[in-house]
């Protein structure tokens, strides 16, 4: 299963989201809170224009928004890593399952998209939505590179502050976590699986995802024999 734009729009997802805050394993960023991070975040681009979104991670395959144009692009000084746990999308109290998010040091390959003027308050507030839930990311506007040249994208990058920022985490650890996670959303070696598919797609060499994703593929592999 993917976040659908349907969910976001029609509040199932932040009635799901409600839920949890209830049962006291979710702590929530109220809607208001986001929508004032929003329009802080995009009052530094100039007013009606249309506005880039990067995504590295599950917006690369499920961007759930309305766009005019998708092309790869390249974020220095961030780099995508497994430091978010999630206990609710794609993990669940008794296995807490890991997500992306980037951390300061070297460069990040991904997908921007190009959200029209007219629509950027309706196609963001989703964004915002989806991402800023819990306020686990910060919303930077940041440079990064396309093949057309530089542009100043909207991106999300991890909140060290934040109670579920994993910090540094030994990589067994990480293998172990995605391989057993699972959320309402799906499982959480899925959400490694699809990354390193779409990372393939975009033509980025095998690296850290690509040896995590075959780690976790044998750990499943020597789960299912035993």
């Amino acid at each position: 299963m993917n976040v659908r734009r349907e969910d976001i729009v029609e509040g199932r997802m932040e009635a799901l989201l409600e839920e949890a805050e209830r049962k006291g394993g979710f702590k929530r960023m109220r809607p208001e809170e986001r929508e004032k991070s929003r329009v802080a975040t995009l009052s530094l681009l100039p007013e009606g224009e249309d506005v880039w979104l990067f995504g590295y991670g599950s917006l690369m395959w499920n961007p759930a928004i309305h766009y005019l144009e998708r092309k790869s692009a390249r974020l220095h000084g961030y780099h995508r890593q497994f430091c978010l746990w999630t206990t609710l999308g794609r993990g669940s109290e008794s296995h807490p399952g890991l997500m992306l998010a980037l951390r300061p040091g070297g460069s990040c390959k991904g997908i921007v998209y190009r959200v029209a003027a007219d629509q950027v308050n309706e196609e963001l507030a989703i964004v915002w939505n989806r991402e800023m839930v819990s306020g686990a990311y910060v919303p930077k506007v940041l440079d990064v590179k396309t093949e057309d040249g530089p542009i100043k994208a909207v991106v999300f990058v991890i909140n060290h502050q934040h109670e579920r920022y994993a910090g540094k985490l030994t990589n067994d650890t990480i293998v172990q976590a995605i391989a057993h996670a699972e959320g309402p959303i799906g499982l959480c070696r899925d959400y490694l699986y699809s990354t390193v598919e779409h990372m393939d797609n975009l033509g980025i060499a095998d690296g850290a995802m690509h040896s995590l994703a075959r780690q976790v593929r044998q750990v499943v592999k020597e789960d299912q024999a035993g």
